[in-house]
């Protein structure tokens, strides 16, 4: 007789390469955040080499055009560039899931209104509306936040709307109704938990996406303001030393790096949310 072989594991379809990947790549970056300054041994703002130094040992990303460490300016400008990004995207979340959720769930003029208030917001390039209301408010990376939340909350007002229109057609959500519960517990109770999954995942991408733009509006000096070392503001300069490319190689890398780790967890969730990938 045979020996009954072991029964082999099965990965499940979600648990992905670029999952880990994405992981890996944001947990290296989330770790700059906070031990920034034990990563490096040189102060982002002092001017420790000789003028546009190119990569070597004591400086292995270069020196920018005052002498700092382009290396020490790329970990510490984590610290600036990922906790905006995440405060945007929450404070969107938190306003425009809250509209959306009363526009699909109330209806009437309340829907009308909200609704007619993302039309006229999503009418405007994203990329024009950003400037337009940082230019408006001054440079500053908070300046540029507030910016950022005007352009994004719509996107979620919009989803979460198309969510609880969905939703509340179900019958758990009729039965609740004809057995006598207010509308706040229906809405609060019955339809928000089953409408997050798809704001969950696409917060998780749109992560990535808010760190571009925040650099996009440095890039053009409507964010960061010197000397803190922001990815943005670190490509501009770069961009201004055409032939000293290292300058901006360590930002550049870094947007690139924590885009793609962003963009891979929000296909890992959808996948993971998805039940054909189980």
């Amino acid at each position: 007789m045979t020996a009954l072989s072991a029964p082999r594991m099965i990965r499940p379809r979600w648990l992905t390469l670029p999952l880990m990947v994405g992981v890996l790549l944001v947990l290296f970056w989330l770790l700059a955040t906070v031990v920034a300054p034990l990563m490096t041994a040189h102060d982002p703002l002092d001017m420790v080499g000789r003028r546009l130094q190119p990569p070597s040992w004591d400086h292995l990303l270069g020196t920018d055009a005052l002498g700092r460490d382009v290396l020490s300016r790329t970990l510490h400008g984590a610290r600036h560039s990922i906790p905006i990004a995440v405060a945007v995207v929450i404070l969107a979340v938190a306003i425009g899931a809250s509209l959306g959720a009363l526009a699909g769930f109330l209806g009437g003029l309340a829907d009308t209104v909200i609704m007619r208030l993302v039309d006229v917001t999503l009418s405007f390039p994203p990329m024009l509306l950003a400037m337009a209301v940082a230019a408006s408010l001054g440079p500053g990376l908070w300046n540029a936040a507030i910016a950022m939340v005007i352009v994004w909350w719509p996107v979620y007002a919009r989803l979460m709307r198309a969510q609880v229109l969905e939703v509340r057609e179900r019958e758990h959500v009729e039965a609740a109704i004809a057995s006598g519960a207010t509308r706040t517990r229906v809405l609060t109770r019955h339809i928000l938990p089953l409408c997050w999954t798809p704001v969950l995942i696409s917060a998780t991408m749109d992560l990535g996406q808010v760190i571009l733009l925040a650099a996009s509006l440095s890039f053009i000096g409507l964010g960061a303001t010197p000397p803190t070392p922001e990815w943005g503001s670190m490509i501009s300069d770069g961009a201004a030393q055409f032939y000293s490319w290292w300058v901006a190689l360590g930002p550049g890398l870094a947007i690139l790096t924590i885009v793609l780790g962003f963009n891979f967890i929000g296909d890992g969730l959808h996948d993971y949310f998805d039940p054909r990938s189980r």
